[in-house]
Protein backbone atom coordinates (compact mmCIF):
# COMPACT_ATOMS: atom_id res chain seq x y z
CA UNK A 1 0.00 0.00 0.00
CA UNK A 2 2.71 2.68 0.91
CA UNK A 3 4.64 4.37 -2.41
CA UNK A 4 8.60 4.78 -2.48
CA UNK A 5 8.43 6.82 -5.68
CA UNK A 6 7.08 10.44 -7.14
CA UNK A 7 5.63 8.73 -10.04
CA UNK A 8 3.20 6.15 -7.70
CA UNK A 9 2.18 8.76 -5.78
CA UNK A 10 0.69 11.02 -8.43
CA UNK A 11 -0.90 8.02 -10.25
CA UNK A 12 -2.80 7.18 -7.05
CA UNK A 13 -3.61 10.63 -6.87
CA UNK A 14 -4.44 10.76 -10.40
CA UNK A 15 -6.89 7.92 -9.97
CA UNK A 16 -8.35 9.20 -6.75
CA UNK A 17 -8.92 12.67 -7.99
CA UNK A 18 -10.33 11.23 -11.37
CA UNK A 19 -12.90 8.79 -9.08
CA UNK A 20 -13.91 12.43 -7.22
CA UNK A 21 -14.53 14.24 -9.84
CA UNK A 22 -16.30 11.72 -11.94
CA UNK A 23 -18.72 11.13 -8.31
CA UNK A 24 -19.04 15.10 -8.62
CA UNK A 25 -20.08 14.76 -12.38
CA UNK A 26 -22.69 12.14 -11.44
CA UNK A 27 -24.42 14.06 -8.55
CA UNK A 28 -24.04 17.25 -10.63
CA UNK A 29 -26.26 15.78 -13.88
CA UNK A 30 -28.84 13.88 -11.30
CA UNK A 31 -29.15 17.19 -9.06
CA UNK A 32 -29.84 18.50 -13.17
CA UNK A 33 -31.94 15.97 -13.58
CA UNK A 34 -35.82 16.21 -14.38
CA UNK A 35 -36.43 13.91 -11.16
CA UNK A 36 -35.26 16.69 -8.84
CA UNK A 37 -38.00 18.57 -8.85
CA UNK A 38 -40.44 15.14 -7.56
CA UNK A 39 -38.19 14.26 -4.96
CA UNK A 40 -38.24 17.68 -3.70
CA UNK A 41 -42.25 17.22 -3.49
CA UNK A 42 -41.70 13.50 -2.31
CA UNK A 43 -43.03 12.59 1.10
CA UNK A 44 -40.31 12.90 4.01
CA UNK A 45 -38.64 10.31 4.73
CA UNK A 46 -39.02 8.81 8.73
CA UNK A 47 -36.38 8.29 10.84
CA UNK A 48 -37.58 7.82 14.25
CA UNK A 49 -34.08 7.84 16.22
CA UNK A 50 -31.72 9.71 14.80
CA UNK A 51 -27.74 9.95 16.06
CA UNK A 52 -25.45 12.30 14.50
CA UNK A 53 -21.34 11.69 14.95
CA UNK A 54 -18.67 13.73 13.64
CA UNK A 55 -15.94 16.14 14.33
CA UNK A 56 -16.36 19.82 14.00
CA UNK A 57 -17.51 20.05 10.49
CA UNK A 58 -20.66 18.27 11.77
CA UNK A 59 -20.37 20.41 15.08
CA UNK A 60 -20.38 23.45 14.02
CA UNK A 61 -18.05 25.82 16.33
CA UNK A 62 -19.02 29.40 17.10
CA UNK A 63 -22.51 29.45 14.95
CA UNK A 64 -25.34 30.57 17.15
CA UNK A 65 -26.58 29.03 19.20
CA UNK A 66 -24.28 26.82 20.91
CA UNK A 67 -25.12 24.44 23.69
CA UNK A 68 -22.47 25.61 26.40
CA UNK A 69 -20.24 22.21 25.77
CA UNK A 70 -16.96 22.46 25.06
CA UNK A 71 -17.57 20.31 21.87
CA UNK A 72 -18.92 23.56 20.25
CA UNK A 73 -22.26 21.97 19.20
CA UNK A 74 -24.53 24.72 17.14
CA UNK A 75 -28.11 23.86 16.74
CA UNK A 76 -27.92 25.23 13.56
CA UNK A 77 -25.42 22.70 12.34
CA UNK A 78 -26.64 20.45 9.90
CA UNK A 79 -27.70 17.51 12.12
CA UNK A 80 -29.63 20.02 13.94
CA UNK A 81 -31.31 21.01 10.92
CA UNK A 82 -31.93 17.63 9.44
CA UNK A 83 -33.93 16.40 12.54
CA UNK A 84 -36.21 19.63 12.41
CA UNK A 85 -36.65 18.41 8.97
CA UNK A 86 -37.51 14.99 9.64
CA UNK A 87 -39.18 15.70 13.46
CA UNK A 88 -37.86 11.98 14.42
CA UNK A 89 -39.40 11.17 17.77
CA UNK A 90 -35.47 11.28 19.39
CA UNK A 91 -32.58 13.35 18.11
CA UNK A 92 -28.87 13.03 19.45
CA UNK A 93 -26.31 15.01 18.24
CA UNK A 94 -23.02 13.94 19.93
CA UNK A 95 -20.70 15.32 17.65
CA UNK A 96 -17.84 16.99 18.88
CA UNK A 97 -15.14 19.17 17.93
CA UNK A 98 -11.79 18.06 17.13
CA UNK A 99 -13.12 14.69 17.00
CA UNK A 100 -11.17 11.36 15.60
CA UNK A 101 -12.10 7.87 14.95
CA UNK A 102 -10.49 6.96 17.83
CA UNK A 103 -12.62 9.30 19.75
CA UNK A 104 -15.95 6.90 18.27
CA UNK A 105 -14.89 4.43 21.08
CA UNK A 106 -13.62 6.49 24.18
CA UNK A 107 -14.21 9.81 26.29
CA UNK A 108 -12.67 12.43 24.28
CA UNK A 109 -9.95 13.73 25.79
CA UNK A 110 -9.90 17.49 26.88
CA UNK A 111 -13.78 17.60 25.97
CA UNK A 112 -16.90 17.08 28.12
CA UNK A 113 -18.15 13.90 25.29
CA UNK A 114 -18.66 10.53 25.94
CA UNK A 115 -17.59 7.69 23.31
CA UNK A 116 -19.68 8.61 20.25
CA UNK A 117 -21.18 5.41 19.43
CA UNK A 118 -22.36 4.87 23.21
CA UNK A 119 -25.31 6.49 21.95
CA UNK A 120 -26.26 4.39 19.65
CA UNK A 121 -29.09 1.58 20.48
CA UNK A 122 -30.57 -0.94 19.03
CA UNK A 123 -33.65 0.89 17.62
CA UNK A 124 -31.68 3.78 16.19
CA UNK A 125 -33.24 4.23 12.71
CA UNK A 126 -30.65 7.08 11.14
CA UNK A 127 -27.11 7.80 11.66
CA UNK A 128 -24.61 10.46 9.76
CA UNK A 129 -21.55 10.47 10.73
CA UNK A 130 -18.77 12.88 10.29
CA UNK A 131 -15.14 12.04 10.45
CA UNK A 132 -12.01 11.39 9.11
CA UNK A 133 -10.31 15.08 8.37
CA UNK A 134 -8.74 15.21 12.55
CA UNK A 135 -7.31 11.72 11.54
CA UNK A 136 -5.20 12.95 8.79
CA UNK A 137 -4.49 16.03 10.46
CA UNK A 138 -6.21 19.54 9.70
CA UNK A 139 -4.98 21.44 12.30
CA UNK A 140 -1.56 20.35 11.76
CA UNK A 141 -2.01 20.71 7.75
CA UNK A 142 -3.85 24.12 8.69
CA UNK A 143 -0.31 25.08 10.93
CA UNK A 144 2.20 23.87 8.61
CA UNK A 145 0.55 25.44 5.12
CA UNK A 146 -0.68 29.04 5.79
CA UNK A 147 1.20 31.90 7.11
CA UNK A 148 -0.55 33.79 9.59
CA UNK A 149 1.82 36.63 10.48
CA UNK A 150 4.30 35.87 7.77
CA UNK A 151 4.47 36.94 4.22
CA UNK A 152 2.69 34.72 2.32
CA UNK A 153 5.92 32.83 0.22
CA UNK A 154 6.04 32.01 -3.37
CA UNK A 155 6.05 28.40 -5.19
CA UNK A 156 4.35 25.37 -3.03
CA UNK A 157 6.42 25.15 0.09
CA UNK A 158 3.47 22.72 1.42
CA UNK A 159 3.43 20.47 -1.19
CA UNK A 160 7.00 20.01 -1.12
CA UNK A 161 6.66 19.27 2.42
CA UNK A 162 4.30 16.50 2.41
CA UNK A 163 5.81 14.80 -0.68
CA UNK A 164 9.59 14.96 0.57
CA UNK A 165 11.32 11.58 -0.43
CA UNK A 166 8.93 10.76 -3.09
CA UNK A 167 5.83 9.69 -1.01
CA UNK A 168 3.18 11.56 -0.83
CA UNK A 169 2.60 11.63 3.55
CA UNK A 170 -1.41 13.12 3.25
CA UNK A 171 -2.56 11.00 0.51
CA UNK A 172 -0.57 8.02 2.80
CA UNK A 173 -2.96 9.17 5.55
CA UNK A 174 -6.41 9.04 3.89
CA UNK A 175 -4.84 5.25 3.05
CA UNK A 176 -4.34 5.07 6.75
CA UNK A 177 -7.45 6.20 7.95
CA UNK A 178 -9.57 4.10 5.33
CA UNK A 179 -9.67 1.14 7.68
CA UNK A 180 -10.22 3.03 10.70
CA UNK A 181 -13.59 4.69 9.12
CA UNK A 182 -14.71 1.01 7.94
CA UNK A 183 -14.31 0.26 11.80
CA UNK A 184 -16.27 2.98 12.75
CA UNK A 185 -19.15 1.55 10.07
CA UNK A 186 -19.16 -1.82 10.96
CA UNK A 187 -19.79 -0.85 15.09
CA UNK A 188 -22.15 1.43 13.93
CA UNK A 189 -24.21 -1.83 12.14
CA UNK A 190 -23.65 -3.99 14.59
CA UNK A 191 -25.07 -1.62 17.68
CA UNK A 192 -27.40 -0.31 15.23
CA UNK A 193 -28.96 -3.01 12.79
CA UNK A 194 -31.94 -1.51 11.78
CA UNK A 195 -30.41 2.37 11.21
CA UNK A 196 -29.37 3.77 7.75
CA UNK A 197 -26.57 5.45 8.03
CA UNK A 198 -24.95 8.30 6.04
CA UNK A 199 -20.97 8.93 5.39
CA UNK A 200 -20.93 12.84 5.34
CA UNK A 201 -18.09 14.13 3.16
CA UNK A 202 -16.01 17.58 3.90
CA UNK A 203 -17.12 20.80 2.20
CA UNK A 204 -14.68 22.71 -0.58
CA UNK A 205 -11.95 24.64 1.51
CA UNK A 206 -10.34 25.82 -2.66
CA UNK A 207 -11.79 27.17 -6.01
CA UNK A 208 -11.43 24.80 -8.69
CA UNK A 209 -11.07 28.68 -10.84
CA UNK A 210 -7.29 29.45 -10.94
CA UNK A 211 -8.85 33.09 -11.53
CA UNK A 212 -9.50 32.83 -7.44
CA UNK A 213 -6.04 32.30 -6.51
CA UNK A 214 -5.00 36.00 -5.36
CA UNK A 215 -8.24 35.52 -3.59
CA UNK A 216 -7.12 31.84 -1.85
CA UNK A 217 -4.42 33.50 -1.23
CA UNK A 218 -5.63 36.25 1.12
CA UNK A 219 -8.19 34.72 2.53
CA UNK A 220 -6.22 31.93 3.55
CA UNK A 221 -2.66 32.68 4.02
CA UNK A 222 -1.69 30.15 1.64
CA UNK A 223 0.57 30.07 -1.22
CA UNK A 224 -1.06 30.27 -4.47
CA UNK A 225 1.26 26.76 -5.41
CA UNK A 226 -0.15 25.01 -2.82
CA UNK A 227 -3.67 25.29 -3.66
CA UNK A 228 -4.19 22.56 -6.27
CA UNK A 229 -2.20 19.94 -4.00
CA UNK A 230 -4.49 20.55 -1.03
CA UNK A 231 -7.68 21.02 -3.10
CA UNK A 232 -6.77 17.25 -4.41
CA UNK A 233 -6.22 16.28 -0.83
CA UNK A 234 -9.60 17.63 0.21
CA UNK A 235 -11.19 15.25 -2.76
CA UNK A 236 -8.77 12.09 -1.91
CA UNK A 237 -10.29 12.28 1.69
CA UNK A 238 -14.00 12.57 0.01
CA UNK A 239 -13.31 10.06 -2.29
CA UNK A 240 -11.64 7.50 0.49
CA UNK A 241 -14.92 8.32 2.51
CA UNK A 242 -17.21 7.59 -0.89
CA UNK A 243 -15.84 4.38 -1.48
CA UNK A 244 -16.22 3.28 2.52
CA UNK A 245 -19.61 4.32 3.04
CA UNK A 246 -20.43 2.16 -0.23
CA UNK A 247 -18.44 -0.82 0.90
CA UNK A 248 -20.20 -0.86 4.57
CA UNK A 249 -23.74 -0.53 2.40
CA UNK A 250 -23.96 2.94 4.15
CA UNK A 251 -24.75 5.87 1.98
CA UNK A 252 -22.00 9.02 1.10
CA UNK A 253 -23.22 12.56 1.42
CA UNK A 254 -21.73 14.76 -1.12
CA UNK A 255 -21.49 18.11 0.26
CA UNK A 256 -18.34 19.20 -1.63
CA UNK A 257 -20.31 19.47 -5.16
CA UNK A 258 -22.75 22.04 -3.61
CA UNK A 259 -19.80 24.41 -2.03
CA UNK A 260 -18.06 24.22 -4.98
CA UNK A 261 -17.92 28.34 -5.66
CA UNK A 262 -18.86 29.26 -2.13
CA UNK A 263 -15.86 27.95 -1.07
CA UNK A 264 -13.25 30.17 1.40
CA UNK A 265 -11.33 31.78 -1.77
CA UNK A 266 -14.74 33.60 -2.69
CA UNK A 267 -15.49 37.37 -1.49
CA UNK A 268 -17.27 36.76 2.06
CA UNK A 269 -20.94 37.22 0.97
CA UNK A 270 -20.19 34.44 -1.16
CA UNK A 271 -18.38 32.16 1.59
CA UNK A 272 -19.76 29.23 2.89
CA UNK A 273 -16.53 28.04 4.25
CA UNK A 274 -14.58 30.64 6.41
CA UNK A 275 -10.75 31.34 5.79
CA UNK A 276 -8.27 32.57 8.67
CA UNK A 277 -10.62 35.65 9.84
CA UNK A 278 -14.08 34.73 9.99
CA UNK A 279 -16.13 37.21 8.05
CA UNK A 280 -17.68 37.38 11.48
CA UNK A 281 -15.58 35.61 14.20
CA UNK A 282 -18.69 35.32 16.64
CA UNK A 283 -20.52 33.52 14.25
CA UNK A 284 -18.08 31.05 12.35
CA UNK A 285 -14.88 29.29 13.49
CA UNK A 286 -11.46 29.51 11.16
CA UNK A 287 -11.06 27.15 8.18
CA UNK A 288 -15.10 25.81 9.18
CA UNK A 289 -18.49 26.50 7.51
CA UNK A 290 -20.31 29.43 8.44
CA UNK A 291 -23.96 28.87 8.63
CA UNK A 292 -25.15 28.94 4.85
CA UNK A 293 -22.05 26.33 5.03
CA UNK A 294 -24.07 24.10 7.44
CA UNK A 295 -27.51 24.88 5.94
CA UNK A 296 -25.81 23.89 2.45
CA UNK A 297 -24.47 20.27 3.81
CA UNK A 298 -27.95 19.96 5.73
CA UNK A 299 -29.39 20.27 2.08
CA UNK A 300 -27.42 17.73 0.71
CA UNK A 301 -28.02 15.16 3.61
CA UNK A 302 -31.85 15.77 2.88
CA UNK A 303 -31.33 15.29 -0.93
CA UNK A 304 -29.80 12.15 0.15
CA UNK A 305 -32.51 10.75 2.06
CA UNK A 306 -34.90 12.21 -0.65
CA UNK A 307 -33.37 9.51 -3.19
CA UNK A 308 -33.26 6.42 -0.68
Amino acid sequence: MFRTSTASAGQRRARLVLAACGAAAALTAGALAPATAASQSAPRPRAEHYVALGDSFTSGPFIPVQDGSWCARSNSNYPSLTSSWLTPASFRDISCGSATTNDMWRPQPGMDNPAQLDALKKDTTLVSLGIGGNDIGFGEIIKNCTYALRPVPDGNPCERRYTAGGVDELEERILQTAPKVADVLKEIRERSPHARVLVVGYPAFLSEKSEDAEGCKASLRLPVGDIPYLRDTMRSLNTMLSHEAKAAGASYVDTYTPTVGHDACQPRNDRWVEGMVPVNPLQAMAFHPNAKGEASMAEAVQDTLRRG
